[in-house]
């Protein structure tokens, strides 16, 4: 079978291209699958409806990497019926097309809930890029973590509307690390280093996401939303390669091993024992996590 993984943007992005590529990887190794990797694919609406469009045409089937695929491969899977589509971090299903999503918003309410207990200022950041549904949901449920933990913690919330641009998200993390925040939660791809520049030089810690940034970095991670990206693509291309497509979004968490909170190592163990208990809840949804949210907006 000939697939397609498609990216928007870099590939090794250090997020959840660079995670899913991990996992294209792996499905290429299978000896039944012929993978061609498209990367670099342009965030606008037009460009990515002719890649994915030409993309359908040499290949059996597309993975389409991103929630900006709910519009654009809904519209081109229904001009192409003979072909598989999915979307990973994706909403939408048909006769041809197939959703698989991991619930980042899991990891991302934990994340909020180590923001509210280790903040000294009060106030705690989030700071993501593109508008989309997976991001608005790991947002609202930051958010809400903090919220659990610590509510009269105030949150600085914003998307500066890039991924990729390091010089963008250091500025808006310098000014809400300069509006109060001594803890930000990023939710970037390969600009995630413009962010991590600003805290490293005001002093204030970071809590990142997808993979695991306090391996990396302990110095400025306090934490990381892990988001297993790449079981997803897996998943995806089995069902595929099965035919056999669901006709409901598939939905990876943390009773499946695709979310976790991962945490500096040095933290007091009385935290660390309250996370796991926190995770416990929402694993068995006896802590329902909140995926909208209504509150003010910060800009720089």
């Amino acid at each position: 079978m000939k697939l397609c993984v498609f990216f928007v943007g870099e590939l090794q992005d250090a997020g959840f291209n660079a995670c899913a590529l991990q996992g294209a990887e792996r499905v290429a190794a299978l000896p039944e699958m012929q993978v061609e990797i498209l990367g670099g694919v342009p965030f606008e609406p037009q460009a990515m409806a002719n890649a994915l469009t030409g993309a359908a045409a040499r290949n059996d089937a597309v993975i389409f990497i991103g929630g900006q695929g709910n519009k654009v491969v809904r519209e081109v899977a229904a001009a192409h019926p003979a072909k598989a589509f999915a979307v990973v971090q994706g909403e939408v299903t048909g006769a041809n097309l197939a959703s698989y999503e991991v619930l980042q918003e899991h990891s991302a309410f934990l994340a909020g809930c180590l923001a509210g207990r280790m903040t000294r200022s009060g106030t705690v950041a989030h700071l993501s890029g593109h508008r989309v549904s997976p991001g608005l949901k790991g947002r609202a449920a930051f958010c809400a973590g903090v919220r659990h933990i610590a509510p009269e913690t105030r949150v600085l919330t914003g998307f500066c509307g890039t991924q990729d641009d390091s010089t963008v998200t250091r500025a808006w993390a310098e000014a809400q690390i300069a509006a109060g925040a001594d803890i930000t939660f990023t939710m970037l791809n390969a600009a995630r280093q413009g962010a991590i520049e600003a805290c490293r030089a005001k002093g204030t810690r970071q809590i990142g996401n997808v993979l695991d940034w306090c391996a990396s970095d302990p110095q400025v991670f306090l934490g990381s939303a892990i988001a297993r990206i790449d079981l997803a693509v897996e998943r995806a291309a089995a069902d595929i390669l099965s035919a056999q497509l669901p006709e409901h979004v598939q939905t990876l968490g943390l009773t499946q091993s695709a979310v976790a909170l991962s945490m500096d190592p040095g933290l007091p163990s009385d935290i660390t024992e309250d996370i796991a208990q926190i995770a416990s809840a929402v694993a068995t949804k006896a802590l329902p996590v909140p995926t909208t949210y209504d509150g003010p907006e910060f800009s720089p």
